[in-house]
């Protein structure tokens, strides 16, 4: 995975944010690659994100690590007792997910956060790859639209049979999707969690169903 290149614009975005930095980053070694998953090999919860931020995780090297959105994201699974740590800002910060795994339906940094369908579907056998891999994981968190939808369209592939009609995403939306239960989740990006839209108690709300239905 690390070694792809499929997608032109994708491997030339994330290697110009590299090249020229913002001032606060300067002098740092970008990862500037596809982005593998994160966590417990073990899990039984997974998230599902979009893709990784260009100058968060396609800087240090792991899903969710060196942004805002991260750390949103490690605080609430450290809540959820998911997390060793709150905080997220190196690969090598002593971070350890227990029973939890993170990835993306896009694993290369897309401009303005917006991958095309060209890219998603590019990408999305690295996900399918992912979901047969990830053999114990009995709950989704979809961080988002496109990681509901990535996460179906994966399923899919994988001959999983999706409901008709298609599950629909919402804050705390549920779905069953073969022997997994799909919850969906606003993703913790700035917008959402600036304006509101997403709040501590929501996403506490969504982690703590995951942990339950996981027991079950």
């Amino acid at each position: 995975m690390i070694e792809c290149r499929r997608c032109p614009r994708l491997v030339a975005w994330r290697e110009e944010v590299a090249a020229d930095p913002p001032k606060r980053f300067r002098g740092e070694d970008y990862w500037a690659r596809p982005l593998p998953g994160f966590g417990d090999p073990g899990a039984r919860i997974l998230l599902v994100g979009l893709a990784p931020g260009a100058h968060g995780a396609n800087r240090t090297g792991r899903v969710f690590t060196g942004d805002r959105s991260g750390d949103w994201l490690y605080a609430a699974l450290h809540r959820a007792g998911l997390a060793s740590q709150p905080d997220a800002w190196a690969k090598d910060d002593g971070l350890i997910l227990t029973d939890a795994f993170i990835t993306s339906v896009v694993k290369c940094a897309p401009p303005a956060n917006k991958p095309t369908v060209a890219e998603r579907d590019t990408c999305l056998p690295y996900l399918e790859a992912e979901l047969e891999a990830l053999a114990k994981v009995r709950v989704v968190i979809a961080l988002g639209s496109f990681g509901w939808d990535g996460f179906l369209r994966a399923s899919k592939a994988n001959g999983v049979e999706i409901p008709k009609p298609k599950p629909k995403f919402g804050h705390g939306a549920e779905a069953t999707i073969g022997e997994r239960l799909l919850i969906g989740c606003y993703h913790p990006s700035q917008q959402n969690t600036f304006t509101g839209t997403l709040t501590e108690t929501m996403i506490d709300e969504v982690f703590g169903r995951a942990v339950a239905a996981a027991g079950e």
